[in-house]
């Protein structure tokens, strides 16, 4: 069956796991946006489209994607972006100003293949108090590698600085990065995958780990639980 378009298949599924996002309330209408690498298998003539054998680009969400379609993107509204020169080479809108933090996560290791961000509702609260995440559900503690679930210093969204400080808190993560979240200072979280739909359960289960650590919180506080629990015992493993 031919493509109709570039990466067809790909941009398809990037559009429904976009429109999940917005309608599973993992991102608000302020925004949110999600990229993918993909490598050309072949050299391609898409009308005036041409990719290259072997060449790395981005198929990403445009801006605007919750604002002005809440989330309701076709696969041609996905775009298709050069990831050596950062240019956009086909797709319906135009790229989102946090272009330069997707392309400096994916410049911190090579092995990263999706970035996904979003304004997650639970995870918001810790990230808008800048404060680490307590680790506490088996699913994120112990079935998955995300450790401690740290929260970046504030950097402007949408800027440079808030670029560079992604990318070099991924590169002093080693092969780590290649399953991670970050909390982004008052702004959303950050994640970094080797598959889509992998990511998407990061975000999923760190949201009800978000919601939980904070009732536990409550608890804590008002001298309920000693300590936070996970895993049938009293641990501060991932806040150390």
């Amino acid at each position: 069956m031919t493509e109709a378009y570039i990466f067809e298949a790909e941009r398809r599924d990037l559009a429904m796991v976009a429109r999940e996002m917005f309608n599973r309330k993992n991102t608000n209408v302020a925004g949110g946006n999600i990229s993918v690498k993909v490598t050309a298998p072949r050299d391609i003539n898409y009308g005036p489209v041409h990719v290259k054998k072997d060449h790395q680009y981005l198929i990403m969400t445009p801006t605007f994607m919750s604002e002005a379609w809440f989330g309701k993107l076709s696969g041609a509204q996905i775009l298709v972006v050069d990831l050596e020169s950062g240019q956009q080479i086909d797709g319906v809108g135009r790229l989102t100003r946090e272009i330069n933090m997707h392309i400096g996560a994916y410049e911190a290791n090579p092995g990263i293949k999706v970035v996904y961000h979003s304004h997650a509702e639970e995870s918001m609260f810790w990230a808008t108090i800048g404060q680490d995440m307590p680790n506490v559900t088996e699913i994120t503690a112990v079935n998955q590698t995300l450790g401690k679930i740290k929260c970046l210093p504030y950097k402007e969204a949408c800027s440079q600085e808030l670029a560079d400080q992604v990318h070099a808190s991924l590169l002093s993560l080693g092969d780590d990065a290649l399953e991670n979240i970050f909390l982004l200072n008052s702004h959303g979280v950050l994640i970094t995958c080797t598959d889509l739909h992998e990511a998407t359960r990061i975000l999923e289960t760190v949201e009800w780990n978000a919601k939980i650590a904070y009732q536990e919180t409550i608890f804590k506080s008002l001298g309920l639980i000693k300590q936070y629990q996970s895993c049938g015992k009293d641990t501060s493993a991932f806040l150390d």
